[in-house]
């Protein structure tokens, strides 16, 4: 076996390769950029090498680097986690020729595959289904407006080299083609060093189903059942389970032997995935084949008890799959939310910048179900905006898919987080959806949830009780702390604007009871203090955690999706409240801001240009996505702010109109 191995990658994968191969005696070695010096990855490794600043393209996309560093450290092999180099044929090859294996497939099953356009072509001919689309590459956009037109709207635009959500986009026109075209380019070109784009028809209402493959160099190929991805944002993951909520054995076991029959047909090696995009009447399409680890292998690891990335190494150092297909069964469910650092309060902006709080939910047997959290970060790290903005892989199983559900919501009530916008609230108002609950999915889920974008939601007649009793738990608190406890027992509690009459006492056993508009509630096992960010109890029979914070005059509070401006008044001042006047909201009609931070890319308009509602007027680069602002109204420009090549913060002006 190896005696040492690098690690080409960065964040939670590296740190998810490290523990392996401490399990299994391994030493490793992890490369790092300037960015990531003094990450958790490089304190875990047993050696680290520097390999230049912080774009990818200056650092962990350099070959000679990662070479330079195996030599250096006398590593025998290298795994690329995923990203960067995972799918680079001629990496695979480069490090055969050096001597050094690489902890992947071979480049040959890599130029089969792992290419989205030779891949489509590839299986086409060996009999797969495949997705109506142009698997020739293509140059112009009027070229692809042509092609879309025959092929039909709408139309999926996706980079051949593309992966993790990036370099894909969704035209419904001539203009969003030609448009997002361009933007697909620059993002390939950006984030892979390959801008070569081609089309496919995009499916209504489609479910996104994969199967994970896994081989070794003699031939042998298992499958290790499904994952369902349905819940995506831009084409981005979101949250993953094992099993799918949609299929049968008998689709199950069909979707198995396609993928394996393909894997073997390229003489597949390692681990891999086979992505399908499935109809909601269980009749599925072969989509493309990633040949590397997927994000999402915790949750096939879970419902399995296979390591994966242990069989990788396994199968490089060239040993036999000591696992056989009739060896392998699915046991019990398991549920993956991907934990970025974006705001869903902003349309879900990356939201770069210091992890000030960081408190991770308890891993292990928690009762009812298990909690996994893979992360690559700590508690005064800084999330980067030169690579993906996640913070972590938070994993429940359960014996059922409702236990499944229930242990993610309770481990995501633990998951606090502060100094940037993060999606904890919305990952649980999916899980607390009823849509959610039924296993009704499909890609459109969360256009179709949450059209407007997300706000939050309200609080539910069970959230409004956690909401109020919290409240006047820490109230209590509060008072005794201070030295001076109230001897009132009835307060107005307002959570925003409703008011919520309280009677407050104790029993024999000092658990809080609190009377709320006339109905009793128990708490107790209140585990908080002033200074704590989490308060935790039980309420009746139902442990909770909500996130709170205090505030001038009462509290903020959130339990999964909801969240408040909760005061404990007297009932004399509470009637006041209401005769004060709102808050109005500063005027930024005419001011086109930076939604987040970031580079500016263009800004395609100059002082005294009419502009037309729907023309864009700027693209801001963030997290090696391009997002691109447009006029939300006729106007003229009056002064342009910024300049393509400069940096922005969040909120900047861009564009002034008249």
């Amino acid at each position: 076996m190896f005696d040492k191995i690098l690690i080409a990658n960065r964040g939670e994968i590296a740190v998810r390769v490290i523990k392996t191969c401490r399990r299994m005696g391994i030493k490793t070695v992890v490369v790092y950029s300037d960015a990531d010096a003094g990450s958790l990855a490089c304190e875990m490794a047993d050696e680290t090498v520097h390999i230049g600043p912080s774009p990818a393209a200056q650092s962990y996309l350099i070959q000679d680097r990662i070479v330079d560093a195996v030599k250096q450290t006398g590593a025998q092999a290298v795994h690329p986690g995923f990203g960067f180099l995972s799918e680079n044929a001629s990496f695979a090859r480069r490090l055969k020729a050096e001597g050094i294996a690489f902890i992947g497939p071979n480049p040959e099953a890599i130029d089969a595959m792992g290419d989205k356009i030779t891949s489509k072509k590839f299986a086409a001919e060996a009999g797969v289904s495949t997705v109506p689309g142009h698997m020739g590459l293509i140059e112009t956009p009027d070229e692809a407006v042509k092609i879309a037109r025959e092929i039909g709207y709408p139309v999926m635009i996706k980079a051949s080299a593309g992966g993790g959500g990036k370099g894909i986009r969704v035209a419904h026109s001539d203009d969003d083609m030609a448009e997002g075209f361009a933007a697909v380019k620059a993002e390939a070109l950006n984030a892979f060093g390959d801008d070569r784009v081609f089309l496919e028809k995009f499916i209504v209402d489609p479910r996104h189903i994969e199967i994970q493959v896994l081989g070794d160099k003699h031939g042998n190929v298992i499958h290790l059942f499904e994952r369902e991805c349905s819940i995506q944002r831009r084409n981005q993951k979101v949250i993953e389970e094992a099993p799918s909520p949609l299929l049968d054995e008998a689709t199950r076991a069909a979707m198995g032997a396609q993928a394996v029959a393909l894997a073997k047909a390229v003489n597949y090696d390692s681990a891999g995935t086979v992505e399908f995009v499935a109809g909601q009447d269980k009749s599925f399409f072969f989509l493309e084949m990633n040949t590397r680890l997927q994000v999402e292998h915790p949750v096939t690891e879970l419902i399995t008890g296979v390591d994966l990335v242990e069989q990788m190494i396994r199968s490089a150092w060239g040993e036999q799959l000591a696992i056989k297909q009739g060896d392998l069964s699915i046991n019990g469910w398991a549920i993956e939310s991907r934990i970025y650092a974006e705001d869903p309060y902003r349309g879900f902006l990356p939201s770069i910048g210091r992890l000030v709080r960081y408190e991770q939910p308890e891993e292990g047997d928690q009762g009812d179900y298990t909690v996994r959290n893979d992360s690559g970060v700590r508690e005064g790290d800084e999330i980067s905006m030169f690579y993906d903005p996640m913070i972590a892989k938070l994993c429940a199983w359960g014996e059922t898919r409702d236990d499944a559900v229930r242990g993610m919501a309770r481990a995501l009530e633990d998951t606090h987080l502060a100094g940037l916008g993060h999606n904890v609230p919305f990952l649980a108002a999916v899980m607390d959806q009823e849509r959610f609950q039924s296993g009704e999915l499909a890609t459109s889920y969360i256009k179709d949830e949450f059209p407007e974008g997300f706000h939050g939601l309200a609080p539910t007649p069970d959230q409004v009780k956690i909401l109020i009793a919290s409240a006047v738990a820490m109230n209590e608190v509060i008072a005794e702390q201070d030295g001076d406890p109230s001897e009132r027992t009835d307060w107005t509690v307002l959570i925003d604007k409703a008011a919520h009459e309280v009677e407050v006492g104790y029993d024999e056993a000092e658990d809080l009871i609190v009377a709320i508009d006339g109905e009793e509630v128990s708490l107790s096992e209140i585990d908080w203090r002033p200074g704590l960010s989490l308060f935790k109890a039980v309420l009746d029979d139902d442990a909770f955690t909500a996130e709170v914070k205090r505030a001038a005059d009462g509290f903020d509070i959130r339990h999964r999706a909801a969240r408040a401006r909760v005061r404990v008044l007297r009932p004399d001042v509470a009637h006041l409240y209401a005769l004060l006047p709102e808050k109005q909201a500063a005027d930024t009609s005419k001011l086109v801001l930076s939604p987040m931070p970031g580079l500016v890319v263009d800004i395609p308009v100059v002082e005294g240009q009419e502009v037309k509602s729907g023309e864009t007027v700027a693209i801001i680069e963030a997290m090696k996505m391009q997002n691109i602002l447009k006029a939300e109204r006729d106007g003229k420009v009056k002064a342009v702010k910024a300049k393509a090549g400069d940096p922005v913060a969040a909120d900047d002006v861009l564009v002034e109109f008249e």
